[in-house]
Parts: C-alpha cells; sequence; structure tokens
C-alpha cells in the first residue's frame, strides 16, 4: 500500500512538473538575501513584482525576469534568488496581475490549464505597459547603476524578445526557448541571446529563420542549442527528479547567464 502512494505522487509531480516546485521553496526559505514583494503602476492597475537584492557594496545590474505561461511560481522567484547571488538585482513581475488567476496558485497541482488560459488572455498592449513600467521601477532602485537586462523563459521568452523591440532601456535580452516578433526585429537596439534545447522542435526550428531576419535587420543574435535538452530544461534541470541532460544543459546555460550579465555590469 506504501509503495502504491508513493507511486501516484511521482505520477502526479510528473504530470504537473511545472507545479511541483517544493525544492525551489524550500530554497527560497533557506536564502540569506533580502527578498520582498512591491507593486509597480502598469497603465491603469498595479503589478505585483518579487524582488531579490544582492549583497554587494557597489550598485549592481538588474534583469527582468519574465516567468513561464504557468505563472509566477516559486521557481521563477528562485531563479531571482539566484541572480542576486552572483551579484544581480531580479525583479519578477506577476504578468497576471489584476486578472482572475492568482499566480500564486500555479505552485499547485490541477492548476495548469487556468494559468496558460489566464496568460493567453493577456492583452500584448498591458504585457508592454507592465514591463515597462517594471523596468522603470527597477531603474529607480537606489541599488540599481542604471543598466537593466532582461530575462525570459518559455512564454516569457518570447515577451523577452519583444521587449527588446518595445523598449529602448533594455541593454541586453535573454531568451529562454521563446519565440522572436519576427514584424519588429528592426526596432531592437540591444543583443538578444538565445538558449534552446535540442528536443524542442517546435521551438528550435526557428532559430534558423531567426538567424536570418536578425541578420538582415542588422541585429545581434547569439543562439546556442544544448545537446539532449528539452523545453523546459532551466526549470527541469534544476528539479530533484532532472534527467542528465537537461541538467548538463542548465549548468552550462547557467554559466552563459551569469558570465554575459557580468560583462554588461562593466
Amino acid at each position: 500500500m506504501k509503495l502504491l502512494v508513493v507511486l501516484i505522487l511521482m505520477m502526479l509531480a510528473a504530470s504537473c512538473p511545472a507545479q511541483a516546485q517544493q525544492w525551489a521553496a524550500d530554497k527560497l526559505q533557506r536564502s540569506p538575501r533580502h527578498m520582498e514583494w512591491i507593486s509597480a503602476k502598469g497603465g491603469k492597475h498595479l503589478v505585483k513584482c518579487f524582488v531579490a537584492y544582492p549583497e554587494v557594496k557597489d550598485k549592481a545590474t538588474a534583469v527582468v525576469v519574465i516567468h513561464e505561461i504557468f505563472g509566477l511560481t516559486d521557481w521563477v522567484r528562485e531563479v531571482c534568488d539566484q541572480l542576486a547571488a552572483e551579484g544581480f538585482i531580479a525583479i519578477a513581475p506577476d504578468l497576471l496581475s489584476g486578472t482572475t488567476f492568482a499566480s500564486g496558485n500555479a505552485n499547485q497541482p490541477g492548476d495548469i490549464d487556468s494559468a496558460r488560459k489566464a496568460i493567453s488572455l493577456l492583452p500584448p498592449h498591458q504585457i508592454t505597459s507592465d514591463l515597462n513600467a517594471v523596468t522603470k521601477y527597477v531603474l529607480k532602485v537606489p541599488s540599481c547603476n542604471g543598466r537593466v537586462a532582461v530575462a525570459g523563459f518559455c512564454w516569457g521568452g518570447g515577451q523577452a524578445f519583444r521587449l527588446a523591440t518595445n523598449n529602448q532601456q533594455i541593454k541586453a535580452s535573454f531568451v529562454f526557448y521563446g519565440t522572436a516578433p519576427e514584424q519588429r526585429l528592426a526596432h531592437i537596439n540591444c543583443p538578444i541571446y538565445g538558449f534552446y534545447g535540442e528536443n524542442d522542435a517546435r521551438v528550435t526550428t526557428t532559430v534558423g529563420s531567426t538567424t536570418e531576419l536578425m541578420k538582415k535587420a542588422g541585429k545581434r543574435y547569439e543562439a546556442v542549442i544544448y545537446n539532449g535538452a528539452g523545453h523546459g530544461f532551466m526549470r527541469t534541470g534544476e528539479a530533484p527528479d532532472s534527467g542528465e541532460d537537461n541538467e548538463k544543459a542548465r549548468s552550462q546555460a547557467w554559466k552563459r547567464l551569469k558570465d554575459l550579465l557580468q560583462a554588461l555590469s562593466h
């Protein structure tokens, strides 16, 4: 009977990978860094944001972290803390702020479809307004050095690419397995760094055409495809039950992200 219960729990975790994030919540609990919730004014409503601060003596570069299609989960907040551990201010907006779906529910099994539906209904102009508001907010944080980058995952990866076409204050965009807004590439004025999984054909097959379009537009686009990795490898590669390929891809991608952010800061 005990074995049956364990098997059922394992199956539930496998079927809801975005929600089975107690390990991420535990890491947040152990973090020594200062973290807080703030609200930024986005258009006619407030955007709830999670902020993690580094323990450094000098002003730091800020990173706007855009969540997956599952909303602002514990894992996304834990990414913020990891960035803070490396010396960066990280701010993750809840882009479902003001909707009927609370992102906090995204940590509970059974709410994947609810989160997807809520995000699919977000008006593009509202997303732009909210992300611009968050960028403006973090640039005014006293400990920010005046530089801000954006990093997004899955749905958020596409939004990170898109933000670079709408906000001229962004110094670099880190796109994790997200697609490009092909009609707006001419508006980009910062480098775009892509992170893709080999076993993620839906997204990775677009990299070739994006490379050509960015080249024609005279824009900097550097894409890396990680061998054996699947979609969402930054999250699944950190989970306790991670496969070797996703874990390796996450390690390599994290080092690349950290190195690029450090270069941007100097």
